[in-house]
């Protein structure tokens, strides 16, 4: 079977930006488009529950539990972006590429993603993405690209190095790129572990496509920035939705 998927969403549970839907809200929109699979992935939080898992199984779609974790050479620097896919809540406590090289070894089921290595800034791996290859199952196409300005083109050369799957997603913090997007996985079951296990042995399609860079790239996410900008500037208030 072939089945819809994301691996990089964010939701309201995200304590680091201000997203404006709940998780039932993103798994509605998501099965409205027709995916089949989704990956809970909130900055420093293991957001995934029982209730929402139930949700999702109630609307037809795996919820893959995950987070988008913070990690560094050491506490003082950890800042750099890793997801861990069909995770536990223990990964939390994940601060520095030692602890994740121990939170692996402890839970081989772990699936890690590099989130966007060379995007501009010191969140994104860059040099560590080959300095701890070997962490990784995977690299991230992100949607944040047009036909002139592309920082995939690294990420992609070193997955080809290093024959690891390259795999698109819409790192959705927004609705605006969830169906442009994303990959189309061939799997024997809908489980996380099987999707996930099929991606590791290249089975599957992205679908994606250069974004226009003046109303994807600047306009559109530049208004989710200037939306942080004040959110955090406020104080992370819990009422966002009615500030913007």
């Amino acid at each position: 079977m072939k089945i819809k998927t994301n691996l990089h969403f964010h939701t309201n549970d995200d304590p680091g930006d201000p997203i404006t839907y709940s998780m039932k809200e993103g798994i509605d929109k998501a099965v409205s488009l027709g995916f089949g699979s989704l990956a809970i992935t909130c900055h420093q939080k293991f957001a995934w529950t029982k209730e929402y898992d139930e949700y999702a199984k109630s609307k037809g779609l795996v919820l893959i539990p995950g987070i988008e974790l913070y990690v560094g050479n050491t506490l003082n620097d950890s800042r750099r972006h890793v997801i861990v896919l069909n995770a536990v809540s223990s990964v939390e406590t994940v601060r520095t590429f030692e602890d994740l090289t121990s939170y692996k070894r402890k839970h081989p089921e772990a699936f890690i993603l590099a989130p966007h290595p060379y995007f501009y800034g010191d969140i994104n791996l860059k040099e560590f993405l080959e300095k701890y290859i070997d962490l990784f199952d995977a690299v991230e196409q992100s949607w944040f690209y047009s036909r002139w300005f592309n920082r995939n083109i690294k990420g992609k050369a070193v997955a080809e190095k290093y024959k690891l799957p390259f795999v698109s997603t819409s790192d959705t913090h927004f609705f605006d790129f969830l169906d442009t997007n994303y990959c189309l996985v061939d799997t024997e079951s809908a489980t996380s572990e099987a999707i996930l296990s099929a991606i590791k042995s290249g089975k599957f399609e992205n679908t994606t496509s250069p974004r226009n860079f003046w109303k994807d790239m600047v306009w559109r996410q530049g208004r989710f920035f200037a939306r942080t900008y004040f959110w955090r500037k406020n104080g992370y208030p819990k009422n966002y939705r009615s500030m913007f």
